[in-house]
């Protein structure tokens, strides 16, 4: 899939509006009973961009940053400001922040994930656009050194642990992290009003989240 590894400008995604969306089919029996069934095993999201537009340079930045995506053609990182850490937005990311699997002594690639949900049916996102320089992680508890004992590769969120570091049989590993959506424009037209803000109109800027 062609995608450039770049974040939409964050001043202009922080004023967006947006977030998950689930595909769920619901028949309603005779008897007033239903069934539902979810179409997707995973939510998408989408966001409307053109609420962060706040001034003609917003507009032209996006507008650059439209071009050369060209169009729908190419995926591109956006941060979404309500959904970016592997804790709470307003908290600090540790290294016991996510279990992303357990070690058996041989296996040394982890994919990254943040689990949403506790006591019923929690839900398991993979995450595949870490920010560089953020992840932390744990074997048992114990900080682990990136580039020491493990490296991750920021365009697919996999850790990979170095020979002599490979976690043992039975060992949590954790991680924290920020992290990108993996998005791209969902039109190929930008309806561009100069003059609309001068009364507060609104350009449509569709982006919509892709699976990777």
């Amino acid at each position: 899939m062609s995608f450039h590894e770049v974040r939409f400008p964050t001043a202009i995604s922080r004023g967006a509006t947006g977030g998950p969306e689930r595909r769920t089919d619901v028949v309603v029996l005779g008897s007033g009973f239903e069934e539902r069934n979810s179409r997707w095993a995973d939510s998408r999201r989408s966001y409307n961009a053109g609420y962060g537009v706040k001034s003609l340079n917003d507009l032209h930045a996006v507008i650059a940053f439209f071009e050369e995506r060209r169009g729908k053609l190419y995926g591109f990182r956006w941060k979404d400001q309500s959904d970016w850490k592997s804790c709470p937005p307003e908290a600090t990311t540790s290294a016991l922040d996510q279990v992303i699997g357990t070690g058996t002594g041989a296996l040394t690639a982890f994919q990254l994930k943040k689990v949403y949900g506790s006591a019923f049916q929690p839900w398991s996102r993979t995450i595949r656009k870490p920010v560089a320089g953020t992840l932390k992680v744990a074997v048992a508890g114990v900080a682990r050194t990136l580039g020491v004992h493990f490296t991750v590769d920021a365009a697919t969120g996999v850790v990979t642990f170095l020979a002599g570091n490979i976690p043992a049989a039975g060992a949590s590993v954790t991680a924290g992290f920020e992290f990108d959506v993996p998005v791209r424009f969902d039109t190929d037209k930008l309806e561009v009003n100069v003059s609309g803000f001068s009364h507060g109109a609104i350009p449509n800027i569709p982006v919509v989240e892709v699976r990777l």
